[in-house]
């Protein structure tokens, strides 16, 4: 394939991951077996960032890890997040995930699919999932926390405001997000202010931004904004080595290449495309239900 995938800081933890990471999120489209391989293959390829989740695939695609990571322990960063708003729902889904994972530690434990102000003021208030969080960071079994969300910046600002010991977060970053309720405008900023590691989501808007851009177009774009690395979900090996034969080749965009991007965008921009976050268009919005993937 030629070269090394880039790898970056992550934020400061001081741990260096590849700039694209593999993502269980999309294996329910594929079988067991097949994302028993991509995984493997993506370890082979050099990437050392597996995100994951409590929910992905009622829990399979932890399962998925469990079969191939442990052997690489190591070597991997594995992330994982859990749904519930309280303590005690928090902490059941970490024990469910380290007993898939096969592991007794994940690298990164995350609070997943942040939508409403009103699940701030949860998680914050005595019992809350915050609580469960710090008290795994303590005990060894996660060694960083972080928030995930595609919904609202506002609201992620709102969790910023709320909580300053966030090691990582978890956000969408694409071409046509800034045209639209955008977190690199709003979110993107204030997290690189405070050095946290930034994850990069959606960086497709799930496929459909393929439809005007390409995938090296995509990924070039993420990728020259400042993050620590980008999750990727990919359903054959094909896409997985296609992704990171771009990552090896990546060249940061400059801001004309960037603005380019961005106009091209302009008509495809808004809530239809990402359907993901709240429609300020209509105002009976609520959050969307959960679907396959988050990340």
């Amino acid at each position: 394939m030629g070269g090394d995938i880039p790898k970056r800081v992550f934020g400061k933890t001081g741990e260096k991951l590849t700039v694209i990471g593999q993502a269980g999120g999309r294996f329910p489209l594929i079988s067991f077996d097949e994302a028993k391989a991509i995984t493997l293959r993506a370890y082979d390829l050099g990437i050392n960032y597996f995100d994951n989740s409590v929910d992905y695939w009622n829990g399979r695609s932890e399962e998925v890890y469990g079969t191939v990571l442990p052997p690489f322990r190591k070597d991997v960063f594995i992330t994982t997040k859990a749904n519930s708003r309280t303590r005690a729902g928090a902490e059941a889904e970490l024990e469910l995930s380290l007993k898939r994972l096969r592991t007794d530690y994940v690298d990164l434990w995350q609070i997943h699919a942040l939508g409403e102000k009103a699940e701030v003021e949860q998680i914050m208030a005595p019992g809350g999932a915050m609580e469960a969080f710090e008290a795994a960071k303590k005990a060894g079994k996660c060694r960083f926390i972080g928030f995930t969300g595609h919904h609202d910046p506002h609201v992620h600002l709102e969790m910023l405001k709320a909580y300053d010991h966030f090691d990582s977060i978890l956000m969408p970053l694409h071409i046509a997000d800034p045209g639209y309720l955008s977190f690199e405008k709003l979110t993107l900023p204030l997290t690189v202010e405070r050095g946290m590691a930034i994850q990069g989501m959606k960086n497709f808007a799930n496929g459909k931004l393929l439809q005007s851009f390409s995938i090296r177009e995509c990924l070039n774009y993420v990728l020259s904004l400042p993050v620590s690395c980008t999750t990727l979900g990919c359903t054959s090996i094909g896409q997985l080595e296609d992704n990171v034969r771009f990552a090896q080749q990546f060249k940061p965009l400059s801001a004309d290449e960037m603005n380019a991007l961005r106009k091209r965008a302009a008509g495809i921009k808004g809530p239809q495309l990402e359907d993901w976050k709240r429609n300020i268009q209509d105002k009976t919005s609520t959050s969307p239900t959960s679907s396959v993937w988050h990340g």
